[in-house]
């Protein structure tokens, strides 16, 4: 069985959650997108399921973000997080600031 490892990103123009796969020779990449800190849980949950342990965030997820999508798996996977405490991409406020 191959190893599901998963990069979740945030964006508020996203209703349902999208979701990208790309196999590799023993890994199962997939990319998620998601509207919302919300959205973002129930899919965690979701990916639990299927047996992922590992989920990284993108730099959009602020350090609530986290805590929420911790929280949310219950410690049946690892929650890394890529960190803008800044984000470039959202005139310099944190992801935080965006999507509370």
């Amino acid at each position: 069985m191959k190893r599901k490892v998963v990069f979740m990103f945030v964006n508020g123009s996203i209703t349902e959650a999208k979701r990208v796969e790309m196999e590799l020779e023993s890994t199962l990449m997939v990319m998620i997108g998601v509207g919302s800190y919300d959205m973002a849980c129930e899919e965690a949950k979701k990916l639990v399921e299927e047996g992922v342990k590992l989920i990284e965030l993108c730099g959009g997820f602020g350090t609530i973000g986290h805590a929420k999508v911790t929280e949310a798996v219950y410690g049946k996977a690892q929650i890394g997080v890529v960190r803008f405490d800044n984000h470039p991409g959202y005139d310099n406020l944190s992801g935080d600031s965006k999507w509370l």
